[in-house]
């Protein structure tokens, strides 16, 4: 978005520098004429409606006497304005929540089963099939009730292997096993059903319940980036056993937090496996772990003997002991392995034999375990951030203060979030920097790039109260969105500061010239603001899936602009004023100590009915 935008207002710049004066040069065409015929009907009838006119005499009577009080009452202009924008941040801060990426609602649910490790193909078939039933179901019994066409699209369902869909990190690096199953429903689109999807995943998690044996059952069906899980704590440890314990013990406390569900502790048990230990017996004699589990693998799973060539294909045959004495842990303590000094022993003699669980997954974080407790957020009520920042309150301190060596961090959407908004922070200071080196070149002041930049913040009033009335959340693409208003109110505060720059270069007084600019620059300022907001509408009430992802945006860019222009045709000239009489302030001051005579502050004078014709007449 941002370079399409750049290389349109390149583009445009272009336009109207080159292009444009050439085709003012000359009348338009007879067969241009002829093609334009109904649009230009259609301009005099609305040229009869006389809209300068009427422009003109808002502009007189209505907008310069406002504006005269504002001037003269322009501390208490300043003040309510400051008011209305802490009390904007200070609503936000309390009544509207903030979402990293806003939640789309998508056509595709996906269904992620995770049994443990080990389980029978057999049996996670039978389950994911008994999870494809109820989702077929509940079709079938919203088509009966449905007079229009099948709310399906079609079920697919992958017993095996996790989903390409699938976005988590761990099902990345360990996406294959009889232990997975997938299980995909298409809907048609949202407008021709009547249940929403959220709807349909609640109806069909709660007729599924609770499936005995199972790690994980997940689904997901927002669109979009996936930044992660929205509740992540990656708990960090040394020692494996106190780290599972701590992870199972958050799980357990966040598990009482309303508005969560698919709460995943972390702890994956992986494998039955046997644990080989060397006796000292056994290194005595030269034995090493390595020619243990040689000696082991080739009496139970077999020792390549030969390979034979049968067509083109390469056959291998392996010898291994009979199927009678590799059935049971009695047949492995029996095994007699060779030691490298030519004797034999039982392995009951030369290894300590213990049960244990292989790893499905082993992540570390500066060379320490850690395991990951995560999280969904189950509604559009809650919100991620204020549940993470109660996690934080109340429960990780006491889990610390429990378990010492403990320590945490935040991963997933939390991490992202943070990473993406300080990069956002950054460039947009850089981005005033730059604006405020170009201003100061361009005023030869430090003071007035102040002015022209200080309708920044009152557009972000716009687009915090323009959220509210159209029901958004703050995120990160309203974020995005006052940045690029920043840019937009700074050209209307530029054209109303040069104005009365101008102005006052012709001999007119600071409050003449604050007065005659400001009127001059209502119609451009006002016009402009007006058609960004129009060019942004059809986007701002756009319904579709596709285009709801960027609606905040828009409503960031809109709603700002508009407010932001209201504001600043009052509140920039005030402050102009202001900062005449701090500079008058400052010279009397430096005057009285030299004992030369002070300057008066100027007298309001407004200009007479005659001048603001002339001075709107463009």
């Amino acid at each position: 978005v941002p370079i399409v935008v750049i290389a349109v207002l390149m583009i445009s710049l272009v336009e109207s520098l080159l292009i444009l004066p050439a085709h003012l040069s000359h009348p338009m065409p007879w067969w241009l004429r002829v093609v334009l015929s109904p649009y230009l009907w259609f301009m005099r009838l609305v040229a009869k409606i006389d809209m300068p006119h009427r422009l003109q005499n808002h502009i007189q009577h209505t907008y310069i006497p406002i504006l005269g009080k504002a001037l003269r009452w322009r501390y208490f202009t300043i003040a309510t304005g400051v008011a209305l924008l802490v009390g904007t941040l200070g609503y936000v801060a309390g009544r509207i929540p903030f979402t990293f990426l806003p939640k789309v609602e998508g056509d595709l649910i996906t269904a992620h089963l995770k049994m443990p490790v080990g389980t029978p193909f057999a049996e996670t078939e039978r389950i994911a099939d008994g999870i494809a039933a109820v989702a077929q179901s509940i079709v079938e019994d919203e088509d009966a009730q449905s007079d229009g066409p099948t709310m399906s699209r079609g079920l697919y369902e992958e017993v095996g292997a996790m989903s390409a869909l699938e976005a988590s990190p761990e099902a990345a690096l360990s996406s294959e096993g009889s232990h997975y199953a997938t299980v995909m429903m298409y809907l048609i689109d949202a407008g021709e059903r009547a249940l929403t999807t959220q709807q349909f995943v609640q109806r069909w998690r709660d007729e599924i319940g609770e499936i005995p044996g199972a790690d994980s059952l997940t689904f997901s069906f927002e669109v979009g980036v996936e930044p992660g899980k929205p509740i992540e704590v990656q708990l960090i440890h040394d020692d494996v056993p106190t780290l599972e314990a701590a992870a199972e013990r958050l799980a357990n406390e966040i598990s009482a937090y309303s508005g969560l569900r698919d709460i995943d502790s972390g702890v994956t048990k992986g494998k039955d496996q046997l644990d080989f230990r060397l006796t000292d017996a056994a290194l005595a004699q030269g034995m090493t772990e390595f020619e243990l589990a040689r000696q082991v693998r080739a009496a139970f799973f077999g020792a390549e003997a030969v390979r034979q060539q049968r067509g083109r294909d390469e056959v291998r045959v392996y010898v291994r002991l009979p199927l009678e004495e590799r059935q049971s842990l009695y047949n492995v303590e029996e095994l007699i392995v060779r030691t490298p000094m030519g004797g034999e022993m039982p392995l009951s003699q030369a290894a300590v034999v213990n049960r244990g669980q292989a790893y499905t997954i082993i992540k570390r974080t500066d060379g320490r375990r850690n395991i990951s407790v995560t999280a969904d957020v189950a509604d559009e009520d809650a919100n991620a951030n204020d549940i993470n920042a109660q996690i934080i309150q109340r429960e990780l301190p006491q889990l610390l203060a429990d378990i010492p060596g403990l320590s945490y961090s935040l991963g997933g959407e939390q991490e992202r979030q943070a990473e993406t908004m300080g990069a956002l922070g950054l460039g947009f200071i850089l981005a005033l920097i730059v604006m405020f080196s170009m201003l100061a070149v361009a005023f030869r002041s430090y003071a007035q790039p102040i002015l022209v930049m200080s309708a920044i913040p009152f557009g972000m009033v716009g687009a915090v109260w323009g959220h509210v009335v159209m029901g958004f959340s703050l995120s990160l693409m309203s974020m995005m969105g006052l940045v690029a208003l920043s840019g937009v109110v700074v050209n209307d505060s530029l054209i109303l500061i040069v104005s009365i720059n101008r102005f006052r270069e012709q001999g007119m007084t600071t409050w003449e010239a604050v007065v005659a600019g400001s009127a001059r620059r209502f119609r451009p300022i006002l016009l402009t603001s007006l058609t960004t907001f129009f060019g942004l509408a059809p986007m701002i009430l756009e319904t579709s899936v596709q285009a709801r992802f960027l609606v905040p945006m828009a409503v960031s860019l809109g709603y700002g602009v508009l407010a932001a222009t209201l504001i600043m045709l009052l509140i920039v000239p005030c402050a102009y004023i202001i900062l005449e009489d701090a500079r008058r302030v400052g010279s009397n001051f430096g005057a009285r100590l030299r004992g030369q005579p002070t300057m008066p502050p100027p007298e309001p004078v407004a200009p007479s009915d005659a001048d603001v014709e002339l001075l709107t007449a463009e």
